[in-house]
């Protein structure tokens, strides 16, 4: 059998085994189906007339990574960024145009790592997918952690889970319900026991600091203990992610392989790679560094923009940045709803919530670790509060395997009163031990309220 020509390995020629006919086609995650329902199929027969082989292929790669998304317009949103904070112009300008531009990037990453999976089959591949999956998150809790913004690094992390649980899932729940009524909706309660089991085990590692904050005698011999079961807890739960992927990726692959329906036509089928892994390589190493470039021009002009649209910088970390952040993610979702595919919308909001708590946050933790600034897993007692309100809620709505409209609007209603609690609440955005927050600017220390009683006790 003759080699096929580099061109069409490069650019939209499908793989094949030697020796054989044989298509090579790594297994598709649910990440992978929700990307490419915001794909729009490419036609290269114009630049494929192109004699020069160099261009050629150049025009062909911008062609299917830049505009094979139907999100292509708001990749203007990054250049308008640059030359915003160039020009010196208003810092929530800058906050909101690196927002918006970060918004088709994580969608090019899904597809850019389902590229580079055609050369190094399933398995890295997953294991590519499964690390990059939630690069903006990362990239961005990173930036800040380097400026020292724990607070924004955890309410933002916070928010993402929160976020897949109640409004990604609420509205896919919700649509799906609407669009098919006269239909039974089912999906598959493996793969939702599994991420409920791994959400819990992320929420005892939460509530373990918060109680131990509440129980401890001293206020200065509290931060050490906390510290060192943060990191304690953050490998165990870095080991369990890993045996998740074990049992993802090996073990139980079949439960996670998601099942393509030749028929729809809204989702663009692939039948191969479209550029080759080199292209895939540099792309999204490209695509990583004005990832990072954003986030960081997000992280560094957040509290401006809080100060300038009057909330707090705790709203934009819990509510906006998770959702503009996975807009694509989100959509991709929410459009395998209407089409009675539960699987994939589940797959995509549990996986995306199952990676950030096991995965993204201990990985911070530990990253702070070494970078000498103490990080722990107190998230205080609203953020934990919601957050433990939200996984026990989804677990009930997902126990029996079916669905209808009243799950998801009941999920999206709880999203919006966590919304409308951390939009009222105004309280300065710094952590304090042994400090109870009410959700005003008072912030009242049990301590110095007895000491001032005895005081008063003594002086009568």
């Amino acid at each position: 059998m003759a080699s096929p020509e580099p061109w069409s390995m490069e650019n939209g020629g499908s793989l094949l085994m030697k020796g054989s006919s044989k298509e090579v086609r790594p297994g598709r995650t649910v990440h992978n189906m929700s990307s490419s329902s915001l794909r729009k199929k490419s036609d290269i027969s114009i630049v494929s007339k192109v004699r020069s082989g160099l261009l050629r292929n150049l025009l062909i790669n911008l062609q299917e990574v830049i505009c094979g998304t139907k999100l292509f317009i708001l990749f203007l949103a990054a250049p308008l960024a640059v030359v915003a904070k160039h020009y010196h112009f208003g810092r929530p300008w800058v906050f909101a145009l690196s927002l918006l531009g970060l918004t088709p990037l994580a969608e090019r990453v899904s597809f850019l790592t389902e590229q580079i999976a055609y050369y190094t089959g399933p398995t890295v591949g997953g294991l590519l997918n499964a690390t990059c999956g939630n690069a903006t998150e990362l990239i961005i809790a990173i930036l800040a952690l380097s400026q020292n913004k724990i607070d924004v690094v955890k309410c933002s992390l916070l928010g993402s889970i929160m976020s897949n649980l109640l409004l990604v899932l609420g509205s896919s729940l919700f649509c799906g319900g609407i669009a098919n009524l006269n239909k039974e909706q089912k999906y598959d309660r493996k793969q939702a026991d599994v991420n409920a089991l791994l959400l819990l085990l992320g929420l005892f590692c939460h509530m373990l600091p918060l109680l131990f904050r509440y129980y401890g005698k001293s206020t200065d011999l509290q931060s050490v203990p906390i510290l060192a079961l943060s990191r304690a807890s953050s490998i165990m739960m870095l080991i369990s992610y890993f045996a998740y992927l074990i049992f993802q990726l090996w073990t139980h692959r079949q439960l996670y392989e998601a099942q393509e329906d030749t028929e729809d036509d809204d989702v663009v089928s692939e039948g191969g790679a479209v550029i080759g892994f080199w292209s895939g390589f540099a792309w999204l190493v490209g695509m990583t560094a004005v990832i990072a470039l954003l986030s960081e021009y997000v992280v560094g002009t957040i509290e401006a923009a809080a100060d300038s649209w009057g909330i707090s910088v705790g709203f934009i970390s819990i509510i906006l940045l998770p959702i503009v952040g996975n807009a694509a993610e989100h959509a991709g979702a929410v459009i395998f709803a209407f089409k009675n595919k539960l699987d994939i919308s589940l797959g995509v909001a549990l996986g995306s919530a199952t990676q950030i708590s096991m995965f993204v946050i201990p990985l911070c933790v530990l990253v702070a670790w070494i970078m000498g600034i103490k990080m722990d897993l107190d998230f205080n007692v609203l953020e934990t509060g919601s957050l433990a309100l939200s996984i026990i809620i989804t677990t009930f709505t997902l126990q029996d395997g079916s669905s209808h409209y009243m799950k998801g609007l009941v999920l999206f209603l709880c999203y919006i009163v966590i919304g409308v609690t951390f939009f009222v609440l105004k309280t300065p955005f710094h952590h304090q031990p042994n400090v109870v927050n009410l959700g005003n600017p008072l912030m009242v220390n049990n301590r110095v309220l007895r000491a001032q009683g005895a005081i008063y006790s003594i002086h009568r």
